[in-house]
């Protein structure tokens, strides 16, 4: 698939890093991700370019709130050398790193938050990764038409 623009879901829970917290720094590392799967597709999948909703998660109201596009493909996530950090990963070396991130950059955060109730409701997105029972995954691929359905509600509510 090079070249051609793929759509991506990241969840954070707010108080941990929240799409303000982008909006203020504009670009950052996705780092800390200790799942071999999100790991794997950070790695493997993501080009500069790619969208993403971003999603604020293990808060009342769960919703997408906003949206960043990878403005850096997989490097390893320094995280995992550095002993005082919580993230670190005593097997990971330089040499041989066990964990990836990409850097994101802030787009836009939406001016009404899309409740995950909310997008149940919609027929487009049935299948959504983000909407199926036990699916926790905390980067995880959005289908294009999941992706002009949620940018076509967003619009449709400004």
């Amino acid at each position: 698939m090079a070249g051609k623009k793929r759509y991506w879901l990241f969840k954070s829970e707010p108080n941990v890093y929240s799409i303000q917290d982008l909006e203020r720094e504009g670009v950052t590392p996705w780092d800390g991700v200790r799942n071999y799967q999100a790991r794997n597709l950070m790695r493997d999948e993501m080009r500069v370019g790619d969208g993403i909703l971003f999603y604020h998660s293990r808060v009342a109201p769960m919703a997408i709130v906003g949206r960043a596009e990878v403005v850096a493909e997989a490097h390893p996530d320094p995280t995992q050398f550095d002993p005082s950090h919580p993230h670190f990963d005593p097997r990971a070396h330089p040499d041989e790193p066990r964990w990836y991130c990409v850097d994101i950059g802030f787009v836009e955060a939406f001016e009404k938050p899309l409740l995950r109730e909310e997008l149940k409701r919609i027929p487009a997105l049935e299948d959504m990764m983000l909407l199926q029972k036990g699916c926790r995954l905390s980067v995880q691929p959005v289908r294009p038409k999941e992706w002009k359905a949620i940018l076509r509600l967003v619009s449709s509510r400004s």
